[in-house]
């Protein structure tokens, strides 16, 4: 880890001690559920907290906040590590479920964030405090326990202006959202949101979108990729806004074997056992639609096509294991490539 150490030292200025301290945070996190203490930091750490306040903070406080038989960590002792509240939920704010009852998410922008396998099988929404800390590090949670993301680049997280735009409406079209991350929202609600982030649909389009009685995410930013920019839209003819191409590293605590790493004994090589640590290049392509973006590409032979052929470059073919689909949580339709042993969360 000291070649990686010491590349933190170039990264956009960033604090070195805070950057590794933080990491080492994630870490603790992501080793303290899967080690023979049972959660035994998660217990010191609320025991410097009043109960009280985290009760408070609680949906319902009567149940257990370590799930048997295997001591594995409720959701709401990993939020309670990460923003410091031991609210039950992931997603942004609080639910209103009406006569007074509310459900409670992530109140505030956090230091280290938080993505899930969960969110990529639709059984959760995790909202973009969690999805953007200010540092470029995640806890990611499997269905067996937590490892880390980070990367060495702050900027991984700088939005250009598309994705800026985007961030924007759709924080503002979940505020809206009381289907617990379903992505649809209320006819009465779209209007609040077209107010909030200065969108000026023609009516034949609002008309369309409201007819059902309410909106989906998907159709509504299909809509928005087709308006121009001057009436609030995110139409851009190049699709090339939000291309991005960095690098991730991804550690899992837990001894994996190394099938690059053998040891040779009497009776043969034997793979070593390991934490593994594992560089991955992240590709993050246009926000449109290969079809979209195809469709406006002259190909050869298009004898309708009177301009300079444009070549087009295939990209490097995608590997995929589950951290991939948690990856796309946070940056959707990214393709990963790795070298040696694949990355594991489990």
């Amino acid at each position: 880890m000291s070649g990686l150490k010491n590349r933190w030292v170039h990264s956009s200025g960033a604090s070195v001690g805070i950057i590794l301290r933080l990491v080492y945070v994630g870490v603790q996190i992501s080793m303290d559920m899967a080690n023979e203490t049972r959660g035994k930091n998660s217990w010191e750490c609320i025991r410097t907290l009043r109960l009280d306040s985290v009760q408070t903070d609680r949906d319902d406080p009567s149940q257990s906040l370590v799930t048997a038989p295997f001591g594995h960590a409720s959701q709401e002792i990993v939020n309670l590590l990460l923003c410091g509240q031991a609210v039950a939920h992931v997603f942004d704010g609080r639910m209103d479920l009406g006569g007074g009852m509310f459900l409670k998410g992530i109140s505030t922008n956090v230091e280290v964030g938080f993505l899930t396998l969960l969110e990529s099988l639709n059984f959760c929404k995790v909202g973009q405090y969690l999805k953007c800390p200010k540092w470029p590090i995640w806890v990611v949670g499997s269905e067996s326990h937590y490892t880390v993301l980070f990367a060495l680049d702050t900027s991984v997280q700088d939005e250009n202006e598309f994705e800026t735009r985007e961030t924007q409406i759709r924080r503002a079209f979940d505020a809206q959202d009381q289907s617990g991350g379903g992505g649809f929202i209320s006819v009465e609600g779209f209007h609040l949101v077209l107010k909030e982030t200065s969108i000026n649909l023609p009516p034949e389009k609002l008309d369309h979108l409201c007819s059902s009685g309410f909106i989906v995410w998907s159709e509504f930013w299909q809509v928005l990729l087709d308006l121009d920019k001057n009436l609030g839209g995110l139409k851009d003819s190049t699709g090339l806004m939000g291309k991005k191409v960095f690098d991730l590293y991804h550690f899992n605590g837990i001894a994996k074997s190394d099938l690059n790493g053998c040891q040779v004994s009497s009776g043969g090589e034997t793979p070593v056992q390991r934490p593994r640590l594992t560089k991955l290049r992240v590709s993050v392509p246009p926000r449109w639609t290969p079809e979209e973006f195809m469709a406006d590409v002259k190909l050869p032979g298009d004898s309708s096509s009177k301009d300079a052929v444009v070549e087009v470059t295939k990209p490097e073919p995608s590997q995929h294991v589950p951290l991939v689909d948690c990856i796309r949580t946070r940056w959707p339709r990214a393709t990963c490539n790795w070298f040696g042993d694949p990355p594991s969360i489990a």
